[in-house]
């Protein structure tokens, strides 16, 4: 999508960062994402490899990346491959990026038409002792299409089966999970289109709406602004189907009485929010409703607590279990009898909230870093506890995004109305 500049600053200290881990004698290389078939002659909207985007700032098809810091000619330690317009391409597609604009987008200055990578390959490879060579390692990933990366492993190994190959995924993963000022200033313009998103719909719902009509107002107002939605399909679920936790088809009317949970963000320069409201589609929670609602809201607040430098991934989700745990009993859904004689790899509170309290986030909604490690300051995660009750059409989960500090942390989403009475008071203004 559309976006003002960014600039080349942050993708040259990324790069530098990244050099600083690299053993010596070695050379990094990154491939964008291929464009996408569908049917026919048609194809997918390109979206760009993450990792290269972070450390070059291109968002075009056919890029390569090469870093190798050490390497004996200087003018070879940093190039960028990019794809070289034509006339014909102006004309189909639009013109693609000239050599100038491929500097000045990301400070690299050795910038080549992506047909002279393969030729200069082998003078690469010749001087360094190790290859890093890209590929997703994301924990939850299910990769059943062969990737650019996965045949850049391939064509590398076959030409060159003597060097040393290395995972470059574990470098990135620790680098991303980092987000510097200039990461956090394109998150925050998609959470502040988010906040725009949302309060227009507040104005919107009434009975009788259609799911799809909520998306499409979110679209108007990410559209307009140059973004669009992150990184996954917006989920507009009302009544029942927000007990569905990936519910996207978006295609039923939202019905007097009932809720409306809305897990959605815009993606701005690749960096994405993510957002989750429920709200009455009448602009009044029932008395049950409203219970449920400020239950979710109480173990979100107490997450957040814990969402600090220092603290582990394994341990806060277990004492988050422990909150909902107890929410679960007051609102009579589980018995504390029997929850002290659960078996605790089995906890009974999985049948109410059976996914996580936070994911990393950035340039992926689900973003890439090490579970294994403390949690440190820079890193953002989301916070969104939910409670879905089957048996009663009732989903609630409520998500805003966090920034771990030195200090604490900083809930980034807190302009973005929460309270179950704000809600209702802007929701009466319509």
């Amino acid at each position: 999508m559309k976006h003002v500049s960014i600039g080349k600053e942050m993708f040259v200290r990324n790069r530098e960062r990244l050099a600083k881990l690299m053993k010596p004698n070695s050379i990094a290389i990154f491939n964008a994402n291929d464009v996408m078939p569908t049917n026919a002659d048609g194809t997918m909207g390109f979206r760009q490899n993450n990792d290269l985007f972070y450390l070059s700032g291109i968002d075009q098809e056919e890029t390569v990346l090469v870093l190798a810091p050490n390497f004996p000619d200087p003018k070879l330690r940093e190039l960028l491959f990019v794809r070289e317009t034509s006339e014909l391409i102006a004309v189909w597609e639009g013109a693609k990026l000239t050599k100038d604009q491929a500097r000045a987008a990301s400070g690299v200055a050795a910038v080549h038409w992506a047909d002279r990578f393969l030729p200069l390959l082998p003078i690469l490879l010749a001087e360094c002792d190790t290859v890093y060579l890209n590929s997703n390692e994301h924990t939850r990933a299910v990769v059943e299409v062969e990737t650019r990366d996965a045949r850049f492993v391939r064509y590398c190994k076959e030409k060159f089966p003597l060097h040393q190959y290395a995972r470059v995924a574990p470098l990135m993963q620790q680098l991303r999970a980092v987000k510097s000022e200039a990461e956090l200033g394109l998150m925050q313009q998609a959470i502040d289109l988010t906040e725009k998103g949302f309060r227009r719909i507040l104005k919107f719902v009434r009975p009788g709406v259609t799911e799809y009509e909520v998306e499409a107002e979110y679209a108007h107002e990410f559209i307009r602004a140059g973004a669009g939605f992150a990184g996954y399909q917006p989920i507009i679920a009302s009544g029942a189907n927000a007990c569905v936790l990936h519910y996207v088809e978006n295609s039923q009317p939202c019905r007097d009485g009932d809720l409306l949970l809305m897990d959605v963000g815009a993606g701005y320069a690749n960096y994405h929010a993510d957002l989750t409201r429920v709200i009455p589609v009448n602009g009044r929670f029932t008395p049950r409703q409203r219970q449920v609602y400020d239950a979710v809201l109480r173990v979100m607040r107490e997450a957040r607590k814990m969402l600090v430098t220092g603290n582990l991934w394994d341990e806060y989700h277990r004492e988050v279990g422990k909150i909902m745990e107890s929410e679960l009993i007051g609102l009579g859904l589980l018995d504390k009898h029997e929850v002290a004689k659960q078996d605790p790899d089995q906890p009974l509170y999985k049948k109410y909230f059976m996914h996580g309290t936070s994911h990393f986030l950035g340039l992926d909604v689900h973003d890439v870093g090490n579970k294994y490690q403390p949690f440190a300051p820079g890193m953002v995660f989301t916070c969104e506890p939910g409670i879905y009750i089957r048996e009663e059409g009732i989903g609630i989960r409520l998500e805003n995004n966090i920034l771990i500090t030195e200090t604490g942390n900083v809930d980034l989403m807190a302009s973005i109305p929460l309270e179950a009475e704000e809600i209702e008071t802007l929701m009466a203004e319509r």
